[in-house]
């Protein structure tokens, strides 16, 4: 880095264009951006929003805190800023980052007829709760990013509705007075066949971040996957991990595989158990909610038609992703398993059982089945729905239940919100599911408490479940224990899901903040 020097907030607040510079400040420092514009991935427009002032607000809950220092070259930083000498802009100040809002306590209900209070912590009894007191709670940009699936949302709600036409074969007279739900993911002991998923920008919901999830996973001895797109850089998370603690890595692919293999070097090196290769996501799907958010408070159409290579229309998704490279594939994976120093490798994205074939057949250890969430291809299957199918394909080609073989794993996430549905994917084959969506939610209305509180109710769940089911371990959670004969027909309404979905609006009409 260049030798630092005291910038005095007049000279910051003169390079604030193109042709003057563009200068911003971020966390007290000074960078110039001029020649980054074009290459930053959330487009010109946003940066150049800040130019000559405090970015902080509009950075901190999208990037990681060393993500311009990793990304910018070293000239570019100026200097630090001197405090208290930056001017107030003359104008009007920039629409503020509507995460940076406080957490309301309290907001008018969608009919306006009486005031909603935040209930206290003690009064949430289920996942639901957490997504509903999310959804009264959060701000607009946030819930919009969390909430939002691709085009009208069929995929997305068909994950959770799924697990309504899977129906229990419970067993009787078995001794169940004590109950034992913990398991091994890949190996490594967990308190229960869950793990925390990867979910990207958690500083949208809670000004911590994901590091909140760290430590809840930790006090629970479950597991957590850091996601690539983080607000918290993988060295805050794997830091605030205990020791022994499990941690795997959820990877996007780089088009630059240089960058790639430095990620999976540094994760090796950093005690990192299993690389989680995303691989539904050759380019980011169509989410109509976050992108909507875009529209508020953006740039004057003067600035948008400066020659800035940005669509105003992309929302948060789309502007933090297009470093992923769309012409990965299975010729691939040879150099990313070589990269990965004896970390497992699953490939996470599978939707068919030809895929989680070929996968296995790759020598990767395990598949997640899962569409993202219901954020890319529209009726894409429910992970649950195409579970047994692959299942089948797997045992009958000799990649499951092999002594011969080492052991091959299934996960499926996307919809989970009861320990029943874990339940129900165990029987069918699964070794654990990923819960993404909740533990967000949980983290952004309650914090670091509110995702303890939502991993022991999965617990208290699971205790309950097992022994009405009738089984007093995991290994007793069988197929015999689950009818899938309605799995193909369709399903009732989940009352209590679909009071928290957040039905799409059209265009032209805004929706409450």
């Amino acid at each position: 880095m260049t030798a630092q020097r005291q910038v005095d907030g007049k000279e910051v607040a003169e390079h604030n264009s193109r042709e003057k510079g563009v200068w911003i400040v971020v966390h007290g420092h000074v960078y110039d951006v001029t020649d980054f514009l074009d290459e930053h991935p959330g487009g010109a427009e946003i940066i150049l929003r800040y130019a000559g002032m405090d970015a902080t607000e509009e950075y901190e809950p999208i990037h990681p805190p060393d993500a311009i220092i990793d990304n910018l070259d070293p000239s570019k930083h100026i200097g630090a800023l001197i405090p208290s000498t930056l001017p107030k802009p003359t104008n009007a100040s920039p629409t503020p980052a509507p995460n940076s809002v406080p957490v309301p306590q309290k907001s008018i209900s969608a009919t306006g007829e009486e005031e909603y209070v935040k209930p206290p912590l003690e009064e949430i009894l289920s996942l639901h709760d957490f997504e509903a007191v999310a959804r009264r709670t959060m701000s607009r940009r946030g819930w919009n990013y969390y909430s939002s699936g691709a085009d009208d949302e069929i995929t997305m709600r068909e994950n959770h509705n799924a697990y309504h036409r899977v129906w229990f074969r419970p067993r009787i007279l078995r001794n169940v007075g004590a109950v034992d739900y913990s398991t091994s993911i890949l190996g490594f002991k967990t308190s229960m066949p869950v793990y925390i998923t990867a979910t990207a920008l958690g500083k949208l919901g809670h000004p911590e971040g994901e590091v909140c999830l760290t430590r809840a996973a930790a006090t629970h001895n479950i597991i957590q996957m850091i996601p690539t797109l983080a607000s918290c850089s993988f060295d805050e998370m794997v830091d605030a991990a205990v020791p022994g603690q499990i941690q795997f890595m959820q990877l996007y692919v780089n088009s630059d595989r240089s960058r790639t293999k430095k990620i999976i070097k540094h994760a090796a090196e950093r005690g990192v158990k299993a690389l989680f290769i995303t691989v539904d996501a050759p380019q980011l799907g169509r989410r109509e909610k976050d992108m909507r958010t875009k529209f508020e408070g953006a740039a004057s159409a003067q600035q948008s038609q400066g020659g800035d290579n940005f669509k105003r229309d992309q929302g948060a998704a789309r502007a933090i992703s297009s470093f992923i490279d769309p012409s990965l594939n299975w010729s691939d994976l040879r150099e990313l398993m070589d990269a990965a120093q004896g970390m497992k490798i699953i490939l996470k994205g599978v939707q068919c059982w030809e895929d989680a074939v070929m996968a296995a057949e790759a020598g990767v250890d395990g598949v997640v089945l899962s569409n993202h969430g219901g954020r890319q291809l529209d009726f894409a299957p429910s992970p649950i729905a195409i579970l047994p199918s692959v299942v089948a394909a797997l045992t009958a080609r000799g990649f499951m239940n092999n002594p011969l073989r080492p052991k091959f794993e299934i996960f499926v996430d996307g919809g989970v919100r009861r320990a029943t549905d874990v339940l129900k994917a165990v029987a069918l084959g699964a070794t654990a599911v990923g819960i993404g969506r909740p533990m967000i939610y949980s983290m952004s209305t309650y914090g670091e408490e509110g995702v303890s509180k939502a991993l022991q109710i999965l617990k208290d769940e699971f205790e309950m479940n097992m022994r009405l089911l009738g089984a007093p371990t995991m290994a007793d959670v069988v197929p015999s224990m689950v009818d899938i004969s309605g799995l193909s027909a369709p399903s009732g309404s989940d009352t209590m899901y679909e009071a928290n979905y957040e039905r799409m609006l059209p265009v032209g009409v805004k929706a409450k903040l």
